[in-house]
């Protein structure tokens, strides 16, 4: 049996729609998933060096690993009139060189941040260190993101949503493309849709037992919230919309891309579903 290394960040929503694996209420038919839990942007960097056969990546760092890599259909987060937060203290005025925060330099809230405040001087730490930094004066500001957003400290207010910045650069219309999984282009293809379809199932089957999971994942101490917090994240970015991609999010994926495109952050225009696995293979085998 093969082993599949599965990188994925330790924040809520991904271990919620990882540990239906994890405990073994869904399983690949030929392989062992192996996790490995780390923050998103040491992901995105491990992406980019081709480390993990799965691996959570943010959107915005996709077109880089385009050639090496599929767009899974599944495990995605999107906001919907809400996302990551650009805090400040209280009764602060920033400057338009203002120092900030940010979780790292492929996120996608990184991407719109540059793309919205081009004189701003970035600072670039783990999310869970951003908070501390502005309440402490390191930075002026800082982008929260993940359960941050929910529990941030009473001294600290939201200059700007990342979600009105969206609205401003795509014109309105679309969810906001945050996270997603992708998947090493060098595994067979008839092994890759097995994964896939698993990834899918553990979403699905995560989301319809939340009241039993949520549950087991506090009392073994892997999540870092309490309880209401974590059923109001998960309310958030574990949900119906994370088990398969629907057409409107694809189209909010292409306008992150193209905005990327357009301000010089890609070299190539992509389309994300020319990137998908062709699970229509196993279709088309069958008859």
């Amino acid at each position: 049996m093969k082993n599949i290394s599965v990188g994925h960040s330790p924040d809520a929503d991904d271990i919620f729609m990882y540990y239906a694996i994890k405990f073994g209420w869904v399983t690949p038919d030929d392989a062992k998933f192996e996790n490995i839990a780390l923050d998103i942007e040491t992901l995105n960097q491990a992406c980019l060096k081709g480390v993990y056969d799965i691996c959570a990546i943010s959107f915005a760092l996709y077109p880089f690993v385009k050639d090496d890599y599929a767009l899974l259909k599944t495990a995605v987060s999107f906001g919907e009139g809400y996302g990551p937060k650009l805090i400040k203290k209280k009764e602060t005025v920033l400057k338009k060189n203002f120092k900030v925060a940010l979780s790292g330099e492929f996120t996608t809230n990184a991407l719109l941040f540059r793309i919205a405040y081009p004189n701003a001087r970035i600072i670039y730490m783990n999310f869970l260190d951003i908070e501390k930094a502005v309440l402490e004066g390191t930075v002026d500001a800082g982008v929260l993101i993940h359960e941050s957003i929910l529990t941030y400290d009473e001294k600290l207010e939201v200059e700007r949503e990342m979600w009105d910045v969206w609205l401003e650069l795509s014109g309105g219309g679309l969810p906001l493309p945050l996270g997603g999984m992708c998947l090493r282009r060098s595994i067979p293809l008839h092994s890759a849709i097995n994964y896939e379809n698993t990834l899918i199932k553990a979403v699905e089957v995560a989301n319809k037992n939340r009241k039993v999971l949520a549950p087991m994942l506090l009392e073994k101490g892997l999540i870092r919230v309490d309880a209401p917090t974590l059923d109001k994240y998960l309310d958030l970015y574990a949900n119906d919309n994370s088990v398969k991609m629907s057409e409107i999010q694809y189209k909010a994926l292409d306008k992150l891309f193209e905005l990327g495109y357009k301000h010089g952050f890609y070299q190539n225009l992509i389309k994300a579903e020319d990137f998908l696995i062709p699970s229509e293979y196993e279709e088309l085998r069958a008859k």
